[in-house]
């Protein structure tokens, strides 16, 4: 049985990956980590990392940056491979969780979804055959998504711009863009708004058509079992920095 925490238990994510749980035979939730305790769940919760007692085989980390890194302590202090489902990262932050990886097993994925990530794969290999097209990235979520564009967006910007040789910028903002736009850019648009579970949407503009590539979110549910197959997959690896591509490979 693999012994299992959830970091960020009592948020939208955390709750899902902990109803998840009892899908999965080979699966137990030992505990759970949050800032605060509501009180109203019937597992241990704590807020404090030093007080865990309970035996942890693997983290899940549903939360904020912040509190990502706060876990990260406690897996590197006790040796415990984590899963990081967690979006907003900076280039500086990514690149410290790239070092942990030195000392712990850690899988991280800007989404957990198994369609999502066979999205970025179809766009690396269709990419260069658009490659006089001007491409945009629209992505809506709930109002209450804090980051933007989203993790997912910027994953599957990335894999556009690895198929272009790494040649392509990034654009969040035309307010003060005053030049028209150039053949390597991403553009990116995000909405908020209601309780939209999230929406992904890859443009080419050709001269004359477009073509579009769209992915779209019913439930949390796959977010969470794709984080609980990952639980799963780490477990006994060694220390290193794992991805999606790497879990895949076991389908």
């Amino acid at each position: 049985m693999i012994n299992i925490l959830v970091n960020g238990c009592n948020g939208k994510m955390g709750q899902e990956v902990i109803k998840q749980i009892d899908n999965f035979s080979n699966l137990f939730l030992s505990c759970g980590f949050d800032k605060n305790d509501n009180g109203l769940n019937t597992f241990p919760v704590y807020t404090s990392i030093d007080n865990i007692c309970e035996q942890v085989d693997v983290i899940v980390d549903f939360s904020v940056p912040e509190a990502t890194f706060e876990i990260l302590k406690y897996a590197n202090k006790k040796q415990i491979p984590i899963v990081i489902a967690t979006t907003g990262f900076s280039k500086e932050q990514f690149k410290m969780l790239e070092l942990e990886s030195k000392n712990i097993p850690i899988f991280q994925s800007a989404n957990m979804s198994y369609d999502i990530n066979l999205m970025c794969k179809i766009l690396k290999q269709i990419t260069p055959y658009f490659k006089d097209s001007d491409i945009e990235i629209v992505e809506t979520h709930h109002n209450r998504k804090i980051d933007a564009p989203s993790g997912t967006a910027l994953l599957l910007a990335d894999s556009i711009n690895k198929a272009n040789g790494n040649n392509m910028n990034y654009v969040f903002d035309r307010l003060n863009n005053k030049h028209k736009r150039e053949k390597n850019e991403i553009g990116f648009s995000s909405i908020r708004g209601g309780d939209i579970v999230g929406e992904h949407s890859v443009l080419f503009f050709g001269e004359d058509e477009t073509f579009e590539i769209k992915h779209t979110s019913y439930s949390r549910s796959i977010f969470a079992k794709g984080a609980l197959k990952a639980c799963e997959f780490i477990v006994n690896k060694p220390a290193g920095f794992y991805h999606m591509d790497d879990l895949l490979q076991n389908f």
